[in-house]
């Protein structure tokens, strides 16, 4: 469960576990063409999930990722949210983000929806809530953390130590 400033959120779409096939999405990147998360990459993915790049937490949760990231061997590690890719392209060249991509689920919520992570009510409604998962190379989840107060910061070393 959930909560925004202590309150109980509703999350929509199907909730992924630990073990479940990662389901494959096609993201929008900066650059406006189509890059997949989930599956088999042949890679480790952290798919570091936020509401908005624009408050002061998703800032910080993408920052401390895209310090951690860089020391991961054979690691992708990605920020999703619905802001527009040139809010977060914007947001990765003012904050000299280089060791995460930002993706935005922008066009039909396919991510939000197939993680289940779509914020159903709260003020936040219609946004993705905080998450991570880790997906394995061979396309399983190993980690998955819905942060259960939104307005706080994920557990980085849980998610960091599932690729180890």
């Amino acid at each position: 469960m959930a909560t925004f400033k202590g309150n109980a959120v509703t999350l929509a779409g199907k909730e992924v576990k630990v073990g479940d096939k990662a389901p494959k999405v096609d993201l929008v990147a900066g650059d406006l063409s189509l890059k997949s998360v989930g599956g088999a990459s042949g890679k480790y993915q952290v798919i570091n999930v936020v509401p908005s790049l624009d408050t002061g937490v998703c800032a910080t949760q993408t920052r401390k990722f895209n310090e951690k990231a860089a020391s991961l061997p054979n690691t992708e590690v990605f920020v999703v949210s619905l802001d527009l890719p040139f809010a977060q392209g914007r947001f990765c060249s003012t904050e000299g983000i280089k060791n995460v991509v930002a993706l935005s689920d922008f066009r039909n919520k396919e991510f939000g929806n197939a993680y289940g992570v779509i914020l159903a009510d709260s003020p936040l409604q219609g946004l993705l809530t905080r998450a991570v998962f880790v997906v394995n190379p061979n396309g399983e989840v190993v980690h998955k953390e819905i942060v259960s107060e939104i307005t706080t910061e994920p557990n980085y070393d849980a998610a960091l130590n599932a690729v180890k």
